[in-house]
């Protein structure tokens, strides 16, 4: 490399800032510092360099080359950014403004959290669940996790789950008051809900609703699919056209909010979620097979096993309360008592409430 090409570098350094770019040259290295630049400028600035010297230079092509070959980068006031422009960009005074932001949710709920008392501890209970929740006192149960029915029109044991809208939500929430009552704080609730697309009632919303007005926090919702693509081919709507097609996903929905505060209070030993299971299963979309055996448990709908192993070790320790207050066959149940947590389940259904006894002693499956 001749000294005039390396003088010419030098000019062409200085005409930019030292913290966005700079060169450095010894006996065997050249090296590049580039943070941002902006690109065309540089380019040009070189080309002129060409242009107004005959001399043959060497390395300064091979500069542009290969700066113009970086092609991960973010653009910022016409400079291309190199460096940390695929960070999270941070919020000054974060903490204070998400609370300004949530003052429509301020705690309002008592902090005094209480053992569930042992008679009801690993209970398979038949019974309305609103009547018999009022046994239980606040504060008592660390995770609902639970899938009411949809009201879909589908047989259960005990009703053919169809009613009037207004109806149905009405006794969802009565019972999902006292859900609220009995959850501790910093308890957490999570509810497996389906829109019903053919009615255009988006009941994930409207719980999700129910559940801010009641000042409980969204947590996050979570996309459960079941890849159960002949679901979207059972009806179309207006065929071809325009006018009213009807759309049908493959997906379901898992609601999940706090009492009181997001942090879950726990001790660290009783912590038994592995590191793959929880890098995996924060990606807030969990692709999970619907329940292959619902014929021998009697149950026209019910989640799988995986999905409720999943809900309770991402958010509950070993030897919390795990309550459903619409057990039915007894998935939440069963796995719970597989996890090492105690549990409560509640439901109308004396057939449901039998088929849930048989599995937590292993003689369904």
């Amino acid at each position: 490399i001749s000294q005039n090409e390396i003088e010419k570098i030098k000019l062409l350094e200085n005409q930019f800032d030292t913290q966005d770019f700079y060169f450095q040259i010894d006996e065997n290295n050249f090296i590049i510092f580039l943070s941002e630049l902006n690109f065309f400028d540089f380019k040009e600035k070189v080309e002129q360099i060409f242009s107004q010297n005959s001399v043959h230079f060497v390395l300064l092509p091979q500069i542009l080359e290969t700066i113009e070959n970086i092609k991960s980068y973010g653009i910022k006031s016409k400079k291309r950014v190199y460096v940390g422009y695929n960070q999270e960009r941070k919020v000054k005074e974060r903490k204070a403004k998400i609370q300004n932001r949530n003052s429509f949710t301020e705690n309002i709920f008592d902090k005094t959290n209480v053992e569930l008392p042992q008679v009801f501890e690993n209970q398979i209970v038949c019974a309305e669940s609103k009547e018999f929740l009022k046994n239980l006192p606040p504060n008592c149960i660390d995770l609902i996790l639970t899938s009411p029915p949809y009201n879909f029109g589908l047989n259960y044991s005990e009703n053919n789950d169809t009613s009037q809208w207004e109806k149905y939500f009405e006794t969802l929430f009565s019972i999902f008051d006292e859900c609220i009552r009995v959850l501790k704080f910093g308890g957490r609730i999570i509810v497996n809900v389906q829109p019903l697309y053919s009615d255009y009632i988006p009941s994930h919303h409207i719980i999700g609703n129910y559940f801010l007005n009641k000042k409980l926090l969204w947590k996050t919702e979570i996309l459960w699919e079941k890849n159960n693509y002949n679901a979207k081919y059972c009806s179309w709507g207006s065929w071809k056209s325009p006018s009213n097609p009807y759309l049908k996903g493959t997906w379901e929905f898992l609601e999940v909010f706090c009492k009181g505060t997001m942090k879950k209070e726990g001790l660290k030993e009783n912590i038994d979620i592995t590191e793959e299971e929880f890098k995996k299963w924060v990606n807030a979309e969990w692709s999970i097979a619907p329940e292959r055996n619902m014929k021998n448990f009697g149950h026209p709908a019910m989640f799988p096993e995986e999905l409720a192993k999943r809900a309770i070790k991402l958010f509950s320790y070993q030897k919390d309360v795990i309550l459903d207050p619409f057990n039915g066959a007894g998935t939440t149940t069963c796995v719970a008592k597989m996890l090492n947590r105690k549990f409560l389940g509640i439901d109308i259904s004396e057939q449901y409430c039998e088929t849930a006894l048989k599995r937590l002693e292993n003689k369904i499956f």
